[in-house]
């Protein structure tokens, strides 16, 4: 019994530190190296989360994580990289539902019912929320959602 307790806690416990947020504290304290290469400004902006023009591929990671998507191409002579970055956005509505059947209602068993209504629902979906354009590894422009 106590190891089932154990195994689970610990499943538990995975689970939940998997599924934690990072934040650029944490992907420095991963990542010394690329944090030790960057010039002082640079580590400061990334300390906060911020990012500027002729920043590395390595210091944005820092600053702002994995890109959900990353694209790659050519423009002239230039190699060029554009990382987009998504957050969930609520979608709110109002749905009509219904239900025409047999249910059961307490202690007196099964019941005939029709129920009708209307209901607040939300739901999220995946938007850009930030672009960061790379010329020739490094920081061109970049924009985010405020």
């Amino acid at each position: 019994m106590k190891q089932v307790l154990l195994l689970t806690s610990s499943l538990f416990a995975f689970l939940f530190v998997s599924c934690a947020p990072t934040t650029p504290l944490t992907r420095i304290e991963k990542n010394q190296a690329i944090y030790n290469d960057l010039s002082t400004k640079e580590q400061e902006l990334v300390s906060r989360g911020q990012i500027a023009e002729g920043m590395s591929p390595g210091a944005v990671y820092l600053a702002w994580g994995h890109p959900e998507r990353r694209l790659e191409g050519q423009k002239g002579t230039l190699r060029t990289m554009r990382w987009d970055y998504t957050s969930m956005q609520p979608i709110y509505t109002t749905d009509i539902f219904g239900h025409y059947g047999y249910g059961h209602y307490g202690r007196h068993g099964r019941r005939y019912s029709r129920a009708w209504g209307f209901a607040p629902s939300v739901e999220y979906i995946p938007a850009r929320s930030a672009t960061v354009w790379f010329e020739n590894d490094e920081v061109h422009s970049w924009e985010r959602l405020r």
